[in-house]
């Protein structure tokens, strides 16, 4: 899994800003509420973080440190009504999103995309987080530092090394994340000060020392924290990828320019979109029973009356990650049903997102893989040739005295009706 961390380190601090243009207070500021109530600090600036203020702490301890200090009330409304808009512009990018949006949520302001297969259809890493970020930029005040990895963990301190203000990501090289962080701080793999103290003392002052160590050692001495520590220090996943909304359906969406009528660029928009779910499918585990597809037509040049969205709806004979049978049988469709105009953009959704399961073949039948896809091939057939013309026998009694009762048609793909949907 390929997992982007766009993290902006002060973003409450910032939005409070942008809603304050013009008479945000000089000086120390510390953003959570008056001293006097039971609240703690949200944010603080610079200033303030000279002076000793720490996200979390009470706000009447921070007002003993910076008793000068300006405090703000937050508006978690606003707050969250802005990272929303900010979600929904990231989810046209992928359907893979995680996050908050609550500001009094520790992990507020650190956001993850799931990239895989995303190259096909916006462009290589570095140009995707361009993108993103431009796309952010009528949104969110500040630019974030943006990171990639293949764990949770990694792409996180990859964020949080990119230089502030640059679009150019921290790219860990996939399988690469233990390499990335063998040369850095050992405190970063705990954030337990007990743990991270501990560690100093023991000498263990680089990640790559930690990973040299047994298991069973750093569980010995620091229990289940210890076997956190030593999964993060060897570059593994302990925290699966769960987006913030676990989606039943994936969408994509491409426009086509300049719109066309022909079926050769359809066919090669179709495959982008259905490479890239699918990589998304594969990386968590899971798979589609049915594919919506929606047509959007330049109603410019068309026929007067055109609508203008053609849809297309595809239930699969069997939950399915493969993207090159997905692009098959929904090209019998428009081939079967052609858009009465030139398209000028493709949606492509899948839906009944389900695990996927594995399939028991037989060990000595060669033919078990071929017969396994008997399915998508009928299905391709009754889409070419109509539903009612293609049937497939299913033995009912074959011991009937009669020959007829010994055998039923049934239709050539389960769940293809008449229409193919």
């Amino acid at each position: 899994m390929r997992l982007l961390h766009l993290y902006w380190p002060h973003l409450p601090l910032d939005l409070a800003r942008v809603r304050r243009s013009g008479s945000f207070p000089s000086g120390p500021v510390v953003l959570g509420g008056q001293p006097w109530t039971d609240g703690t600090v949200l944010d603080a600036d610079p200033l303030a973080r000279t002076l000793g203020v720490r996200r979390g702490m009470p706000l009447g301890s921070a007002h003993r440190l910076a008793p000068e200090a300006t405090f703000l009330d937050p508006d978690p409304g606003a707050d969250a009504a802005t990272v929303e808009t900010a979600f929904r512009t990231l989810a046209t990018f992928s359907p893979g999103l995680a996050g908050t949006s609550v500001s009094h949520d520790p992990g507020f302001g650190l956001v993850t995309v799931q990239v895989d297969g995303l190259d096909r259809l916006w462009g290589t890493e570095p140009v995707l987080v361009r993108r993103l970020v431009e796309a952010l930029g009528t949104i969110l005040p500040t630019p974030p530092r943006a990171g990639i990895a293949g764990t949770r963990f990694a792409a996180t301190v990859a964020a949080a090394r990119a230089r502030p203000g640059s679009d150019a990501p921290v790219l860990v090289p996939p399988g690469g994340d233990a390499a990335f962080l063998a040369p850095l701080p050992a405190g970063l793999l705990s954030p337990d000060q007990d743990v991270r103290a501990r560690l100093t003392r023991f000498g263990l002052r680089r990640i790559e020392q930690v990973a040299g160590l047994a298991r069973s050692a750093l569980v010995a001495r620091f229990g289940e924290e210890g076997g956190r520590v030593h999964a993060r220090a060897n570059g593994q996943e302990i925290v699966p990828f769960r987006p913030r909304r676990t989606p039943d359906r994936l969408a994509l969406g491409l426009p086509i320019d300049p719109p066309t009528e022909a079926l050769d660029p359809l066919r090669f928009i179709l495959h982008r979109l259905a490479t890239a779910l699918a990589d998304q499918l594969i990386a968590r585990g899971t798979a589609a029973t049915r594919a919506r597809l929606r047509l959007d037509i330049d109603l410019a040049f068309a026929p007067a009356g055109t609508s203008p969205t053609l849809a297309v709806e595809q239930r699969f004979p069997e939950p399915t990650q493969d993207a090159e049978a997905i692009e098959r049988l929904l090209l019998a469709r428009i081939e079967r049903t052609p858009p009465p105009a030139a398209v000028e953009r493709l949606e492509l959704e899948l839906d009944g997102v389900t695990p996927a399961a594995g399939q028991q073949l037989p060990l000595f039948v060669p033919q078990a893989v071929r017969d396994a896809r008997l399915g998508w091939q009928l299905a391709r057939l009754a889409l070419a040739f109509g539903a009612d013309r293609i049937r497939r026998v299913a033995l009912a009694d074959p011991e009937a005295p009669l020959a007829d009762r010994r055998f039923a048609w049934q239709p050539a793909a389960p769940g293809l009706d008449e229409s193919g949907s």
